[in-house]
């Protein structure tokens, strides 16, 4: 029988009544067609995106190149089970990001689906490996929303409310982020790692033994916390810390990796830096679901054969995306269009940040590369009325505001953290062209919420 006929109207309701309840959107329109940074929706609507699915189609909708990979692998083998053989694809992968990694003894890999499902392999391994049961994790972090990997967020409780107990061992400390540590946004770099270097080390002093941890997992730049690089100077005192006392430092490149941040990954950007073991996932493949994690041989060799597998992991299609994309960032200068293109993204924010006019509303403007963010002041958060005189009126929700009136004029961007701050993840190809309409809308609504007030 032929598939009913619906309106936009209809099949979004559609969606609402049989879609899980516990699946979120921003809003209920119907994406049919994606095309670079252009995305269709069902009812005529052209929007700019400047999500890339949260960082994952990071060569824009429907690459050709990516595309024409996909078709060919359709057409030869769709799928091999990776505990049964080796295949093609999985292999070349493998031989595209070997010389591309951060560190050279970062020489074994294993892919997943999610980057939720690479967390979980990351905590097995890293027990596996050390024998011990605890990790320390990030006020902030976001690391997924499975049982294991759900433990380990600490960006907002809705992903794990009423499901407890979560997973056990797993402690907290304060990211080097102004509102962790309870300090204004115009507190130094160089206080704010001495005060979180302070508070990792309350925390082995008071919660959790070093000989009983064995990983700490850190996000190099914050996702769903906020989009907060961490600074050079407090990665390298996790890995002081963590060649000291045996412990494994686990590196979450979900979102940051794959030139996201202006390097292949985010850890690049600290010379010499090596992680122990290092998750990606989002932007490898394009939009086909693949991630995975990258080890030693001498940690990796800890693990038991057939611990780790997964009926698709590392599926033959998406591994040939994976291929494709290497390709791309080997032949094209992605990087540097991404700092082409931040530097005239945070132009434009910082023009808010210092405008009169609209200086009022913003509490700062942060990120590296093209992951960015503004954080907006809030009515009830002291911490972000630092410089303004005493009464100055501050509108509530200014980023919901902000971002329901980009979208009517055809620019879709996301909220992140508990705090009020808009992010910027565009596909790493936006073009000036783009990323000058973008800007000059959001420029527009920001001022619009000020008139508002």
């Amino acid at each position: 029988m032929p598939a009913p006929v619906r309106t936009a109207a209809q099949w979004a309701q559609f969606g609402r009544d049989h879609v899980s309840h516990g699946l979120g959107r921003m809003q209920d329109l119907v994406v049919v067609k994606g095309e670079g940074l252009d995305i269709y929706t069902s009812d005529g609507q052209k929007l700019l995106d400047f999500t890339a699915g949260i960082g994952v189609t990071n060569l824009g909708h429907c690459h050709p190149a990516v595309t024409a990979a996909v078709q060919n692998q359709v057409g030869s083998l769709v799928h091999m089970q990776c505990s049964i053989m080796f295949h093609a694809p999985y292999l070349q992968l493998i031989e595209r990001l070997l010389p591309v990694m951060p560190h050279p003894s970062l020489d074994q890999f294993f892919f997943w689906n999610s980057g939720s499902e690479a967390i979980e392999a990351a905590l097995k391994l890293a027990r596996k490996a050390t024998g011990r049961p605890n990790v320390v994790v990030f006020q902030g972090a976001y690391h997924g929303r499975t049982y294991g990997s759900g433990a380990l967020t600490r960006s907002k409780p809705i992903y794990t409310q009423s499901t407890g107990p979560l997973m056990p061992g797993v402690y907290t400390t304060a990211y080097p982020y102004w509102h962790s540590l309870g300090v204004p946004p115009s507190t130094s770099e160089e206080e704010i790692v001495r005060l979180a270097k302070h508070q990792l080390d309350m925390l082995f002093r008071q919660q959790v033994a070093t000989k009983d941890v064995a990983a700490i997992f850190i996000e190099p730049v914050q996702g769903e916390g906020g989009y907060v690089p961490c600074p050079a100077p407090f990665m390298n005192h996790l890995r002081e810390l963590c060649d000291k006392h045996g412990v494994l430092l686990v590196i979450d490149e979900v979102q940051t990796g794959f030139f996201r941040t202006g390097s292949y990954f985010s850890v690049n950007h600290i010379k010499g830096f090596r992680p122990d073991i290092m998750i990606y996932a989002k932007g490898i493949a394009n939009g086909f679901p693949l991630s995975g994690i990258v080890s030693n041989k001498e940690i990796m060799a800890t693990l038991d054969v057939g611990s780790l597998g997964g009926t698709y992991a590392g599926n033959a299609v998406a591994c040939a995306a994976g291929v494709a994309v290497q390709d791309v960032f080997a032949s094209e200068d992605i990087g540097g269009n991404v700092n082409a293109r931040a530097e005239q993204l945070y132009n434009a924010l910082y023009a808010l940040r210092d405008s009169p006019k609209t200086a009022p509303l913003v509490a700062q403007v942060r990120g590296q590369g093209l992951m960015a963010a503004i954080e907006f002041r809030m009515p009830n958060d002291p911490l972000t009325h630092e410089g303004l005189d005493k009464g100055t009126h501050i509108p509530s929700n200014i980023g919901k505001r902000v971002q329901e009136f980009c979208l009517s004029k055809g620019l879709v961007v996301l909220t992140t953290s508990c705090f009020d701050t808009i992010r910027f993840i565009p596909a790493l190809v936006v073009s000036e062209e783009q990323m000058d309409k973008a800007m000059k809308i959001f420029t527009e609504a920001v001022q619009n919420v000020a008139n508002e007030g």
